[in-house]
């Protein structure tokens, strides 16, 4: 049975552990890699979701993450044609391997995201090695590269098998596998490699640019064939709607055998995650244990031959936001031995930014200096505490925001804290910024209107000009809902594409003017990490539409544990229908409570996100869960 993530004692256990006894994991990633690509379904930030379960369970510090420089076309050429890398700077080249033109500044982006991957891979090959140099030739690779346990190298990223000789097919333009080991190659590596693709689709680029090296073997276990094997090869294809049993038992007579006979020094595992049941272009039906024990058992045959190989891991492909769970859950097995669930991925990105939020300094954001600063200990009484990794100076909202009243002009500061610099550093080390540039939102631009009575309010344009909006919020400081708790309350946020279209036949929600950004969830956790910073226990909101409520509730508990109750018996009385079809029926009167027949009445209904343990815990007592328990008998006309 799978482990819960670890609680602060255990993962500061882990950490000391880490310390004295090293990392198992040699792990290797770059910010390019996240690559926000409109219309490809894999999720750009898997990499750092990876990083972030890892770190938070005290599995990996900062010292076991390399980032590796950019494959150049030179080492390219070795597995791709002159041909094709020039015609990949031509206007319309993206189009057979993605299915569609990105602008010009986005198409290099994709390519540089996947060179740079494609380095990734061969530093990973590199590290498995012992860490081999550059410039070692055949004389001078060590005897201890060749055979024997080492640390095990992943790249997260890369597995582009798709990508041929003289073309790229299916997201994969550069062969970052095949161009790895030609790297290798050509320094004088002698050893056997073996190639383990447990991707769901067929590794047809590799096996046909291997096809010349007889030290290599590549095998793919795949759904369906889509270019004839070689001499150095071994396919077995399954077919479509694929289970647990009969996936691992075609790897457990496969593997075993080809392994002991061919005896590989090195073996590159591409860890697909696409195979999983619900993958949002696969179609097999693999569980999460199933997927786990295929990634244990490739490890464990391995290292059981009588000469175990270096290994070295990419990710290859995965797709939809919870894909990044598959490789997460094995790369935690693989650094501790223990299976570990990972979090949601909304837990994991909080997690994310509130890392990120601890290597800003106040000053960074208030853009004052430091002679400019209050002394500490001007904390009123009673105030609460803020963690210790926030604990700048020992400020709070209340340090830093003017009084109403006392004459001291216009407030310039976002919560009484941030300056407009402030923000914008903050939305840019959280990669937001870049993402919207690789949407062709050039100029990001921040503007601030504060001191209203309604809170404070940051706009996002696109443009300098300030044309386009892209995200709206207004919130404040309320410490009235629940008196002693300090909240940050969110009056209204507003996220939008306004140069996107609605697909034809789709309406937008309520209150949707354009498309949406799909960057809610950052944004929330940017708020939750502003209320660390402040000292504040939570964000309130109060959804004005269903669909806000449903959103919401992956996140944030309703105050009433009644209202809680009203919304999950709204959700399984509509059960399956779109977000947009439910909240349309519920706003025309067509869900009706079963016993009086009459119609659901929207009314306002305060929620919470705790960011502390302590606000958390109203939500975890016995008397709420029996009353959030109680459901209503709903049903739609």
């Amino acid at each position: 049975m799978a482990s819960p993530p670890a609680g602060p004692l255990r993962r500061a256990l882990r950490r000391l552990s880490r310390r004295f006894a090293g990392s198992t994991l040699q792990l290797i990633y770059e910010p390019r890699y996240a690559l926000d690509l409109s219309g490809v379904g894999y999720d750009p930030r898997r990499g750092e979701r990876i990083l972030g379960f890892l770190s938070a369970e005290g599995l990996i510090g900062s010292e076991d993450v390399l980032r590796p420089e950019s494959m150049s076309f030179h080492d390219l050429r070795r597995v791709h044609s002159d041909d094709y890398l020039e015609a990949l700077s031509r206007p319309g080249a993206l189009v057979p391997i993605l299915g569609f033109a990105p602008p010009d500044g986005l198409a290099e982006a994709f390519l540089e995201a996947q060179r740079t991957m494609a380095g990734g891979t061969r530093l990973a090959l590199e590290l498995a090695l012992g860490g081999a140099a550059p410039g070692d030739t055949a004389a001078q690779w060590p005897a201890a590269a060749l055979k024997g346990p080492a640390r095990p190298a992943v790249n997260l990223g890369g597995g582009f098998h798709h990508a041929f000789r003289d073309r790229g097919e299916r997201f994969c333009a550069f062969n970052d596998v095949a161009a790895a080991i030609a790297s290798l190659r050509v320094r004088g590596y002698p050893g056997k490699i073996l190639v383990v693709d447990l991707d769901l689709h067929d590794g047809d680029g590799t096996r046909s640019i291997l096809v010349g090296d007889p030290r290599t073997h590549t095998l793919s276990i795949h759904n369906l064939t889509t270019a004839p094997a070689t001499e150095n090869s071994t396919i077995v294809e399954l077919g479509p709607n694929v289970e647990d049993d009969a996936y691992l038992a075609a790897l457990r007579r496969t593997l075993p055998p080809l392994a002991e006979k061919f005896a590989p020094d090195l073996a590159i595992y591409l860890a697909g995650a696409d195979p999983a049941a619900g993958d949002a272009i696969g179609d097999w039906r693999l569980s999460p244990a199933g997927m786990l024990a295929r990634d244990r058992f490739v490890i464990e045959r391995l290292g059981a031959l009588k000469a175990p190989p270096r290994i070295a891991i990419v990710l290859a492909g995965g797709y939809g936001k919870g894909a990044w769970r598959y490789p997460a859950r094995f790369l935690a097995w693989l650094a501790s031995g223990r299976e570990i669930e990972p979090p949601s991925s909304e837990e994991a990105l909080l997690f994310r930014f509130r890392t990120l939020a601890r290597t800003l300094s106040a000053h960074q954001l208030t853009a004052e200096d430091e002679s400019d600063r209050p002394s500490a200990g001007s904390r009123a009484a009673g105030e609460a505490d803020a963690p210790p990794e926030f604990d700048d100076w020992g400020l709070t909202a209340d340090d830093l925001a003017p009084a109403p009243g006392t004459g001291l002009g216009k407030p310039s500061r976002f919560l009484g804290f941030y300056s407009r610099s402030g923000v914008e550093l903050a939305l840019e080390r959280a990669g937001l910024l870049e993402r919207l540039r690789a949407r062709g939102y050039d100029r990001p631009t921040i503007e601030l209107d504060l001191g209203q009575p309604a809170g404070d309010t940051a706009r996002l344009y696109g443009d300098a000009a300030k044309r386009d909006l892209l995200m709206e919020i207004r919130v404040r400081l309320d410490r009235r809902l629940l008196p002693g708790v300090p909240l940050l309350h969110l009056e209204w946020l507003l996220l939008q594409d306004p140069r996107a279209s609605f697909p034809p036949g789709k309406a937008g929600l309520p209150g949707q003017q354009h498309p949406g950004l799909g960057l809610l969830a950052e944004v929330m956790a940017l708020l939750v990490a502003a209320c660390d910073r402040l000292g504040l226990d939570g964000i309130s909101f109060v959804p004005s539409y269903y669909h806000l409520a449903a959103k919401g509730r992956r996140l944030l508990r309703l105050l009433d544990p009644d209202d809680e109750a009203r919304i999950a018996s709204l959700e399984e009385a509509l059960g399956d229908r779109s977000l947009s079809e439910a909240t349309r029926l519920v706003a025309e009167g067509k869900v009706v409570d079963a016993e009086t027949g009459e119609p659901f009445a929207w009314r306002p209904m305060v929620m919470i996100l705790p960011t502390r343990e302590e606000l958390a815990a109203r939500f975890e007592t016995p008397e709420y869960e029996r009353y959030a328990a109680v459901r209503r008998a709903f049903r739609v006309l």
